[in-house]
């Protein structure tokens, strides 16, 4: 074979200026890496806003009809957005708008606040402000959770602090999403009227709403404009304290002023009597802080730790700010457990080039041509803007198998040269000239494996856009380097091989005797490869039809997250009971670092009868069970708290939910009848609990709430000159803790509410002392002469919507060794055994509505991959028969893959797929380096098919066993899988080496003989037996 004269040859007579070029390229690489960001994954979440409404009293189904409902038909006019779900509850409402990827977050927002704007008409009147909205998704896991607390200061006076410097501080730090105060107290006077006072001087709860309004005002005054100065005006107009209101004068009676001392108690308090957070068993605040969706969450959390000093230096002495958790420790242990697979790939792959070359020089040239790979390709990440993530490390990881794969190739066929007699740069210029279009040919059809990884949509597209930039980026830098400083180094540094005459073959040489005899064999029963062959490709397909299925390996982060339930109608002292009693259980188990939690209505905790539980797990190697394996090892102690749950997730960095979850995955019912949804809702919740394959399985429905009817008699009350709106304002003065004021001081602004006596407030029988004025005889109505109380009912304590329509939201965790793809197919089966009536739809969300998208596309993914390195190679070889001949080794690959799955006990995950994408890419190597050596020897020398098949099995088998052992060790570490997220890599680790084993034991004899057989069927070459070969049958 004849060299041609290139850039290999340029650069091995140009040494110095190869030499400083590649020096040049790892500097580059070598100052962008520490400028590479770093987060957990690739950005790749929907744009997310979460709008919050909040009428203090207002009754579940008044905030869904009269809040929800015009918001969702404003917002349903927002072009982009992909999903809408509310929830509503006692006195607020929270909508959680979902974007398309490609929908900006920004152009999102305003679109929101107009259509805010929009409804505000037809907004109830009363509320206190109108919606607002966050750049939040409030199923995203919380990055930093701060906890405040003071043996001194009251909770009031300590919730006014964290408020008003540390919360507002630290959100406007850069990528600061929602931040959510748990447990606040914040600081109001209450206003608690005597129903029974109010009634013996006759005046009603509006009496004392309008003299309080009128009284305590903050309004513009004017300015004095004199000849020769200005005087701004102000008065004593806004009161402060409780003692300046109880003095207050509502009325007069027999010409006795009437102070509000004397029907009311006015007392310093807090907006929500009925709130409380604890870190661990130490009762404060918490501040629970998100991100901002596209923020990164390590940046934002040095920002945020790095501005903790100097407001923690403004802070009384008696206050205490901890951090409880910290989302990113978990996230640089696994990035540096990536580090360390990568640096271990590189020693295997590094070790094997030593055990085959057996030539220091060798052996470091390709270490040297790996290294400039890897480092230069941070440059291109830094350009592309790209981060350091689980992925992209796993990229490189993948990669280091690769690399070498050029390098070795080159080096190898320079060897080959030596051992021939040629002098050193003879070698390197013959070997680099003979083996370029073989090594572009390798890297190009590897490269086109990923090209439908960049096409794919939806997040999981986005996910590995970057893996499959930064593994092909990695690979390009590799045919330049390989054909560049390779050839260089070996002209300068690589020696002739010494034989010795009386030295016993080697381990490379005893293997290739191996393989002729081997090989011998396969050519003389070429009937019987080709069944092999027949038999791995049908063994392959039904392996992938019947393997199960997955999304993403449920990740261990080091954190969980909790939502309490207890009966509907649980006071607020009993759910702080059983809370306490449940974090006594959580903070006894061995693998807890620490925990929050909290009860109350507080951000997307909505009633008193739920609660949240954050959960930080030690370290990976401080603990002996998995996050998993902790929720199930703790459940059975918490069911021992009778009267309520606590459902347990592991936090993940893929959330893909548009709220929060008790579960992994969700399910969604949707029916426009809500009493039938309600039904059907928990008779499939029943069926699923009875099937072992779920756990955890819940709903948000909550229809124990107690609910006290008054049917008002509009006829008598009509007598009176009064109407239902006069009942309803009454209602709402006494049990709605309504907000008739506010104050302001230069830092915030406070609100009194107004609220019957803390002991009539409970009670039903204070319905009948209330009283109402008659606007026709200003005489003094009883609500009885007006109303019927009927006996309390049962109602849900919040309302879900999805896309408008009334919803109820299952969620479920799967149990061990259950996959997704599996539960789906259960949960429809459940559907159709008690008969679900079509009236009712029902849809998966978050990971698992992904998942079934990815599911219908994996197919077609792994048909593009094949379809590009076909069409990649049959423009190199200008055939459309030898690309058939490469490809025949991908069969054997995926068998082995969906075996080692198998074996392993792993479903067939995203994972798994991007290993078997990989697989595509690596295993066609084999055959390029047989079938260009081959066809080249058919057309250089003459050589017939047999001959030449034969010859180039043999030549190449060398750097096929090579660069076979370096993929597969690099992937090795991935496939053991160890250290914090290694979850998430094993299962693309256990797919690429189960897929190198067997294709490396059956494409070294498969391959030849596909290859002679489509010689005949294609050209029918005249017959041209070798003497050297047996007869083939």
């Amino acid at each position: 074979m004849k060299a041609h004269k290139g850039v290999s040859t340029w650069c091995i007579d140009h040494p110095v200026a190869t030499i400083l070029l590649t020096i040049a390229l790892v500097l580059v690489g070598l100052i962008a890496f520490p400028r590479l960001p770093i987060a957990p994954l690739p950005e790749a979440e929907f744009p997310t806003i979460q709008v919050s409404a909040q009428l203090p009293g207002a009754s579940p189904d008044t905030m869904a009809s009269s809040v929800a409902t015009p918001l969702e038909v404003q917002f349903s006019a927002i072009p982009g957005m992909t999903q809408m779900t509310s929830s509503s509850a006692l006195g607020s409402s929270l909508l959680t708008l979902q974007f398309t990827l490609d929908k900006s977050i920004d152009t999102a927002a305003q679109e929101v606040q107009a259509a805010i704007n929009t409804a505000a008409g037809k907004l109830p009147k009363d509320m206190p402000t109108l919606p607002t909205w966050k750049k939040v998704n409030p199923a995203d896991s919380p990055v930093l959770i701060l906890s405040v607390s003071s043996t001194q200061m009251p909770g009031t006076e300590l919730s006014d602090l964290v408020e008003t410097l540390l919360s507002r501080q630290i959100s406007q730090i850069d990528g600061v999403g929602q931040i959510n105060i748990t447990g606040q107290q914040r600081p109001a006077i209450r206003v608690q009227a005597s129903a029974d006072k109010l009634a013996a001087i006759g005046l009603t709860l509006a009496d004392i709403r309008l003299a309080i309004q009128q009284t305590s005002l903050n309004l513009a005054k004017g300015a004095l404009y004199g000849e020769s100065s200005i005087s701004t005006l102000s008065t004593n107009d806004q009161l402060f304290h409780p003692e300046d209101y109880s003095q207050l004068i509502v009325s007069y009676k027999d010409g006795a002023p009437v102070h509000l001392r004397d029907v009311a108690k006015v007392v310093n308090g807090s907006e929500d009597a009925y709130v409380q957070a604890w870190a661990g068993d130490q009762p404060g605040v918490n501040l629970v802080i998100s991100r901002q969706p596209g923020a990164n969450i390590v940046e934002t959390v040095d920002r945020i730790q790095a501005a903790l000093p100097g407001l923690e230096a403004m802070l009384p002495a008696s206050v205490q700010v901890k951090t409880l958790i910290d989302r990113t420790q978990t996230i640089r242990a696994s990035l540096h457990e990536v580090e360390i697979t990568l640096l271990i790939a590189i020693l295997l792959v590094v070790a094997v080039m030593a055990l085959f070359l057996r030539q220091l020089s060798a052996t470091l040239i390709v270490s040297a041509v790996l290294g400039v790979s890897l480092i230069a390709s941070f440059a291109l990440m830094y350009l592309l803007g790209f981060s350091l993530n689980n992925l992209t490390l796993v990229a490189i990881v993948v990669a280091v198998g690769f690399v070498v794969d050029d390098a070795i190739v080159v080096v190898e066929n320079i060897h080959r040269h030596l051992e021939a007699g040629d002098d050193m740069r003879e070698a390197a210029i013959k070997g680099a000239g003979e083996i370029g279009f073989t090594v572009v040919s390798i890297s190009f059809s590897l490269v086109a494996a990923f090209i439908p990884l960049l096409f794919m949509g939806g997040v999981v597209g986005r996910l590995f856009k970057e893996f499959a930039l930064t593994a092909t980026s990695t690979i390009m830098i590799s045919v330049v380097v390989s054909l560049t400083l390779a050839p260089t180094l070996a002209a300068l540094f690589m020696r002739k091989p010494v034989h010795h005459a009386h030295a016993k073959p080697g381990f490379s040489e005893r293997l290739l005797g191996w393989y002729e005899k081997g090989l011998r064999r396969a050519l003389a029963h070429q009937k019987l490869m080709i069944g092999v062959f027949g038999l791995s490709l049908a063994l392959a397909i039904g392996g992938y039809i019947f393997i199960p299925k997955g999304f993403f390996p449920v990740q261990d982060t080091g954190f969980v997250l909790g939502t309490t339930e207890a009966a509907a109608d649980i006071s607020y002292g009993d759910m702080v009971k059983k809370h306490l009693a449940m974090a006594e259980i959580v903070a006894a188990d061995p693998a807890v670092q620490a925990f929050s939690h909290s009860v109350g209505v507080s951000g997307s905790n909505q009633t008193i009868a739920n609660g949240r539980f954050w959960i930080a797990l030690k370290k990976r190697g401080d603990r002996d069970v998995s996050a998993s394996q902790f929720i199930d090892r703790i459940r059975p102690q918490l069911m021992k708290v009778p009267g309520i749950v606590l459902y347990l997730r592991a936090g993940q960095d893929i959330n893909l939910s548009s709220g929060p979850s008790r579960a992994q995955y969700q399910y969604v019912l949707k029916s426009n009848d809500g009493a039938t949804l309600a039904t059907w809702t928990q008779r499939l919740t029943e069926k699923l609990r009875s099937n072992p394959a779920f756990r955890d399985i819940s709903n948000d429905l909550q229809l124990g709430g107690s609910i006290t009817h008054i049917s008002i008699d509009r006829s008598a009350a009509a007598r009176f000159g009064l109407t239902a709106s006069d009942v309803d304002e009454a209602l709402y003065d006494a049990f709605g803790q309504r907000q008739i004021n506010e104050f302001q001081t230069q830092v915030n602004q406070y609100n009194v509410i107004l609220e019957l006596d803390t002991k009539q407030r409970g009670k039903a029988e204070s319905l009948n002392y209330f009283y109402l004025r008659s606007p026709l005889s200003g005489e003094m109505v009883p609500l009885s002469a007006l109303a019927r109380f009927d006996a309390p009912t049962i109602g849900p304590l919040s309302i879900a919507h999805d896309g408008m329509f009334p919803a109820a939201n299952l969620s479920f965790n799967l149990a061990p060794g259950v996959a997704l793809g599996d539960a789906v197919i259960l949960l429809n089966q459940a559907k159709a055994e008690i008969g679900m009536p079509t009236a009712i739809s029902g849809n998966f969300q978050g990971a698992a509505q992904a998942f079934q998208s990815s599911l219908a596309s994996q197919p077609w993914l792994i048909l593009a991959a094949l379809v590009a390195v076909y069409i990649i190679l049959g423009v190199l070889y200008e055939s459309f028969v030898h690309p058939l001949t490469i490809i025949s080794t991908l069969p054997a690959a995926g068998l082995g893959a969906v075996i080692m799955l198998w074996i392993c006990g792993q479903d067939f995950s995203i994972m798994a797929l991007i290993g078997l994408v990989l697989l595509i890419g690596i295993v066609k190597k084999n055959g390029i380096l047989m079938i260009d050596f081959a066809l080249e020897a058919q057309r250089q020398r003459g050589l017939s098919p047999q001959e030449a098949i034969f010859e180039a099995c043999i030549t190449r088998f060398r750097p096929i066993i090579m660069t076979t052992l370096a993929a597969l060790l690099g992937a090795l570490p991935l496939m053991l899988g160890y250290g914090t997220g290694a979850e998430l890599r094993q299962p693309l680790g256990i797919a690429v080496v189960g897929g190198l084993l067997v294709s490396q034991m059956l494409t070294l004899f498969t391959t030849p003989v596909i290859y002679l057989w489509l010689e005949r069927l294609f050209h029918r070459p005249k017959p041209a037996p070798v003497p050297a070969l047996a007869t083939t049958d």
